[in-house]
């Protein structure tokens, strides 16, 4: 349905804002949070199942993934067996267990990396103006 900024995954369910989801969720393909979530979240699919968490969206509660597109708050542990993208308002408190991760300036992490077999971390350096450099 919604295709994130990278292009390749799906976003097939959305919590939308103001929306309070209490319970464990288990979902196929793409989950898109912008309200709140506490319980568990979990993909179906270890190789294709995309969260994102929008800006002012929370969740509370241990999260399994493949990708993870995240501007919001994760307050527990996270695994993502392939792709993370820390956005700049960004908040992890908790453990993130991950293969490659990209981090933006501005993301918080109050909690351990740990990187998967064969990760691989991605530094987004913000662009300097030539007249500045």
């Amino acid at each position: 349905m919604f295709k994130n900024k990278k292009g390749s995954q799906r976003i097939d369910s959305l919590i939308g804002n103001g929306t309070t989801v209490s319970g464990d969720i288990q979902f196929v393909g793409g989950l898109r949070v912008d309200g709140s979530v506490v319980g568990n979240v979990t993909a179906q699919d270890e190789k294709n199942g995309t969260l994102v968490v929008s800006e002012k969206a929370q969740v509370r509660g241990k999260v399994n993934c493949s990708h993870l597109i995240l501007n919001g708050e994760i307050n527990g542990p996270i695994e993502v067996t392939q792709y993370v993208e820390l956005q700049p308002k960004a908040r992890v408190l908790g453990d993130l267990t991950y293969k490659v991760l990209e981090m933006h300036p501005g993301a918080l992490i109050e909690g351990r990396l740990v990187p998967l077999a064969g990760a691989r971390m991605v530094t987004v350096t913000p662009e300097v103006p030539a007249e500045e450099a």
